[in-house]
């Protein structure tokens, strides 16, 4: 009896032991087996991954920004010149020298002066004509505009009438002929055309034929025939307006 007790207790021991030793390990399930599970070693995936030492610049390098890296860059401002642009004068004027003598002149009609002298300190357009001339009527509404644009101070105009024909060499006629064509300013008078061969020697001589004499008496411009009215009223324009040209 007393060797059952005993039996009985030890089995009793063995048990509590048992169970103290499977509430320890923390296991629900009879006969499962708690292995220590060692610490991932693997981390989570970057979003960038790291860059390779290779491609890390050296320190005090500046990096370019993402958001700018794919736009073109601008174009860089000019820089203002200091130094000022020069102004055109205007047109280049050729310079000819001083005018020819008129020649065995007969008189000047329109006018008190007797001589281009006389004219000196304004810019003086000069033309050969002769009132039967039709040429020389085509250029006449051009002058008139030119000699109206401008005061007398500045500048004047002389028509040299070298006669073609006998008819045109009467002073009257001229007078009247001028009247007609609305030729205000001095005329003088030719009429043997010393004056107008002198001034166009050479084998042939020119009706209409235009000069410009600038301040000084000096021909700055020389036109055979029509045409050219721009050229002339620019360079008389010029003339007047710079009296050092």
């Amino acid at each position: 009896m007393a060797r059952l007790l005993g039996v009985i207790v030890i089995v009793a021991v063995v048990a509590l032991v048992v169970v103290a030793t499977r509430r320890s390990t923390g296991v629900d399930q009879p006969g499962a087996v708690a292995l220590a599970t060692p610490p991932s070693t693997s981390a989570a995936p970057s979003a960038v991954p790291p860059a390779s030492p290779s491609a890390v610049p050296p320190p005090g390098t500046a990096l370019p920004l993402a958001s700018t890296a794919a736009q073109p860059s601008p174009a860089p401002s000019p820089t203002p010149s200091l130094v000022p642009t020069p102004v055109p004068s205007g047109p280049a004027i050729p310079d000819e020298g001083p005018h020819p003598e008129l020649r065995d002149v007969d008189g000047w009609l329109q006018s008190d002066v007797t001589s281009l002298e006389e004219l000196r300190g304004r810019v003086v357009v000069v033309q050969f004509w002769t009132f039967g001339c039709i040429n020389c009527k085509n250029t006449l509404p051009n002058l008139r505009e030119l000699y109206a644009a401008h005061p007398r101070s500045d500048l004047e105009v002389v028509g040299i009438h070298a006669p073609e024909f006998d008819w045109e060499a009467d002073p009257a006629a001229i007078s009247a002929a001028a009247a007609d064509l609305g030729v205000t300013w001095p005329i003088v008078l030719d009429t043997r055309k010393r004056t107008f061969h002198h001034w166009q020697e050479g084998t042939r001589a020119y009706w209409p034929r235009t000069y410009v004499l600038d301040r000084e008496g000096r021909i700055r411009f020389d036109h055979i025939g029509e045409g050219a009215y721009a050229e002339l009223n620019e360079v008389v324009a010029a003339l007047i307006a710079d009296p050092t040209r």
